[in-house]
């Protein structure tokens, strides 16, 4: 999807061995600014290696990753300012359990990006509003539900006013009548406008705001498209097979 959009992420022949498992074997795309791309895949495909890869949470054994114009393969880039500029929001949420919500959102922009703190609070407010959890700023993490954990990680990762969010698998831990709040977040996020990969099982979902799926499996992307050809139409023998258990 690159209408004349900046590329903010550009992955080229990218490998990933862990231990003698060859995980991701040749993985090649461009992600545009604005796009929410959504990766699917049978379970061992390769997708959270390949998202953890993106903010080098997984050094790579070869390709190159370019992130806002930056090499994050290359020994010389200080990958933690990289990072400033990436949200990520895990499947377990993350979050400081002795800290309660205000604390747990402050503390990174306080700590790397030098904001004063009454700027992080004040911010941080904008953020739990958004997630619509304004009245839990003084909540500990045991008081909150999954889905209030999940969208209090969100929030917190809007908090250092990232231009690119990684999800990974972010509803998979939750009850299933929690999943609706945390992907209905991940809507408002998508309508604003923010790029975005997603690894998640949400068909739904996946159908209602991915610009682009990629079906990931063996390591390598089988296929990608638009929700409307890759979910209903696709070319591939695997892709349908695996459609066929999931949809």
């Amino acid at each position: 999807m690159s209408d004349g959009k900046e590329i903010k992420i550009s992955v080229k022949n990218l490998k990933k061995s862990i231990g003698d498992l060859d995980v991701l074997k040749d993985i090649s795309i461009d992600v545009s600014e604005g796009e929410v791309v959504v990766v699917i895949g049978p379970s061992g495909s390769g997708k959270s290696t390949f998202l953890r890869c993106l903010n080098r949470l997984e050094e790579v054994d070869s390709g190159s990753i370019i992130v806002n114009g930056i090499d994050i393969t290359s020994k010389e880039t200080d990958i933690n300012k990289v990072r400033e500029n990436i949200g990520m929001v895990f499947q377990h949420f993350n979050l400081f359990n002795n800290l309660n919500v205000m604390d747990n959102m402050t503390l990174a922009p306080v700590e790397l990006k030098k904001c004063s703190v009454a700027e992080a609070k004040e911010r941080a407010e904008r953020m739990l509003e958004k997630v619509g959890l304004s009245e839990k700023q003084e909540a500990f993490p045991s008081q909150l539900s999954g889905g209030q954990k999940q969208r209090v990680a969100i929030a917190r990762a809007l908090c250092m006013q990232p231009d690119i969010m990684l999800f990974d698998e972010p509803t998979s831990a939750l009850d299933p009548e929690m999943v609706g709040e945390v992907l209905n977040v991940m809507k408002n996020l998508a309508s604003d406008g923010m790029t975005m990969v997603i690894v998640t099982h949400e068909m739904g979902f996946a159908r209602e705001v991915a610009h682009r799926i990629v079906f990931l499996d063996g390591g390598y992307i089988i296929e990608e498209g638009t929700p409307g050809v890759l979910l209903l139409n696709p070319r591939e023998k695997r892709t349908r097979d695996f459609l066929d258990k999931v949809l």
